[in-house]
């Protein structure tokens, strides 16, 4: 790689690493190409990146970076994961690594916050956001729902139901 290339790898790294909302660091411990090629293809499904450089290069691009704490995590042959949703690339990760042991989780950082092994897998943990949306939308669409359910009863049998409700009223 000739000396305008990496300084092109690390200004796109810097500039990835200041915006990202999480970063997964892992060990590559003889993945394959195919395996490696699975991984990447995985991470960008969920709108991530895996990158694979010199350790020298990242740290570069790592200085003055909400993860510029990550330095120390980049030793051997490293893998890094990133993506704007802090949940969908820790949980790519770790399912992986799960299944493959020869990637090896070393941490991470959300923002400017460092994570150890234990704080990557609690972000898998949590719902993703589109997870989260959809909840919200069958929470505010219950109600109206049974609303609409209410009205669109005959009048025979909303009837019914409220005559019911109200001997019952009485009886009590």
């Amino acid at each position: 790689m000739e000396r305008e290339q990496k300084r092109e790898l690390v200004k796109s790294l810097h500039e990835a690493f200041s915006d990202t909302g999480v970063i997964v660091v892992s060990h590559n411990l003889g993945l394959t190409v195919t395996e490696l090629t699975q991984l990447r293809r995985e991470v960008r499904e969920v709108g991530g990146t895996v990158r694979v450089a010199k350790n020298r290069l990242v740290k570069l691009a790592l200085m003055d970076t909400p993860a510029e704490s990550l330095m120390d995590l980049f030793t051997g042959p490293t893998i890094i994961a990133y993506a704007d949703d802090p949940v969908s690339v820790p949980k790519v990760t770790v399912k992986f690594a799960k299944a493959n042991e020869k990637l090896v989780l070393l941490g991470g950082a959300m923002g400017d916050m460092n994570l150890d092994i234990e704080g990557v897998k609690s972000l898998a943990a949590l719902p993703s956001l589109d997870e989260i949306r959809g909840k919200m939308v069958g929470l505010l669409q219950a109600p109206a729902g049974k609303v609409a359910r209410v009205i669109s009863t005959p009048p025979g049998q909303l009837a019914r139901v409220i005559s019911a409700y109200s001997e019952k009223s009485e009886a009590a």
